[in-house]
């Protein structure tokens, strides 16, 4: 949104592109590219897309889709939605995607998870047609009482933030230990600073006890651990976090700073503290993208296509999986993208 000029699409699809043509920046860069990688295209909407493509032929004045640049998008349209207000107005849907004259190529081996039963359970989740094995498989793996039972080493999957915050805390208060109180930093211009709050992984306070299950939320270079990997705190000092991973390594953390930048790539704001967050609970959003090798969640009142299998797919193996509860309802696929990958797959 930001390297195309596309803000938040104030007055709509032609307004956006009137404004992006007129920024300077923004027909430099496009004019300087040779291509770009648009992950999770899924929840990019029909119009962003249709103004991203428009604004890259006008400024490169060139007529081929997107100006002639090579695009490589990917993505799952099975997983979550693009937010609207509205119907969903799905990408593969709008003029810009068959003008883009994408070559589709489909990926068919996991990388997550090698266990052959919960990938069929899985597939159905995703197809949003359930088999009689597949109720009997989640069926068993109910669990009303698993959401207190594991206080340290499950992470709980909410469709509400309330509900994953009010677990955190309660896991928390359990703990016969001193809490402390970490603010994060902040720093840089204020309104980039007020974005950063909102989409920083790590809270304005972080709160901690030594024994607390926690989520780290960077990658280590050494591969030591990855954004998603859960640890338990060993210690707390001013300057480090000594945590366990559930493999029983001890490693130590240092504050981070999470950078919000600008189109150019500048830092426009710091957001410095422990890269850590509470892992007792989150939601199935902030989920995606996360591994986890177990699992408790609760896939009841769920109004997203897409939610449930984003949930369940967070696992790298059935066997730790435990379900609060599951509902029909929730287990659903948009018609339009069950017959989108049908075409990808013809």
């Amino acid at each position: 949104h930001s390297f195309f000029g596309l803000g938040i699409m104030e007055g709509g699809v032609g307004a956006t592109i009137d404004r992006a043509l007129a920024n300077p920046r923004v027909v430099r860069r496009l004019c300087a590219l040779e291509g770009f990688v648009l992950d999770e295209v899924s929840m990019i909407s029909g119009p962003t897309l249709r103004a991203a493509e428009a604004i890259a032929r006008a400024a490169r004045k060139i007529h081929a889709p997107w100006g002639g640049l090579r695009v490589i998008a990917t993505g799952d349209f099975a997983q979550l939605p693009p937010v609207s207000r509205g119907p969903r107005e799905w990408a593969f849907l709008d003029d810009a995607w068959t003008r883009s004259e994408w070559t589709p190529l489909v990926l068919k081996t996991p990388m997550r998870t090698h266990d052959e039963e919960y990938l069929s359970v899985l597939g159905e989740v995703r197809d949003g047609v359930l088999t009689e094995d597949a109720r009997a498989y989640l069926n068993r793996k109910l669990d009303p009482d698993s959401a207190t039972d594991e206080v340290a080493t499950t992470t709980c999957l909410f469709p509400h933030r309330d509900t994953a915050e009010a677990v955190n805390k309660s896991r928390l208060a359990r703990i016969q230990a001193p809490l402390v109180e970490i603010p994060t930093a902040y720093s840089g211009d204020p309104r980039a600073v007020e974005t950063l709050k909102k989409q920083a992984p790590v809270p304005e306070v972080l709160h901690l006890k030594e024994g607390a299950l926690v989520m780290i939320r960077i990658n280590d270079p050494g591969y030591k651990f990855v954004n998603g990997s859960l640890a338990t705190v060993a210690s707390i000092a001013s300057d480090k976090i000594e945590v366990e991973l559930m493999n029983g390594r001890a490693v130590e953390l240092e504050k981070h700073a999470f950078a919000w930048q600008d189109a150019d790539g500048k830092p426009m704001a710091l957001a410095t503290n422990f890269p850590l967050t509470l892992a007792y609970a989150t939601t199935i959003h902030k989920s995606q993208g996360t591994t986890l090798d177990r699992m408790t969640c609760d896939l009841r009142k769920l109004w997203e296509p897409g939610q449930a299998y984003v949930a369940l797919s967070r696992l790298r193996a059935g066997a730790g999986l435990s379900l609060l509860g599951w509902e029909e309802t929730s287990i659903r696929t948009d018609p339009a993208v069950a017959l989108f990958h049908d075409s990808l797959q013809r």
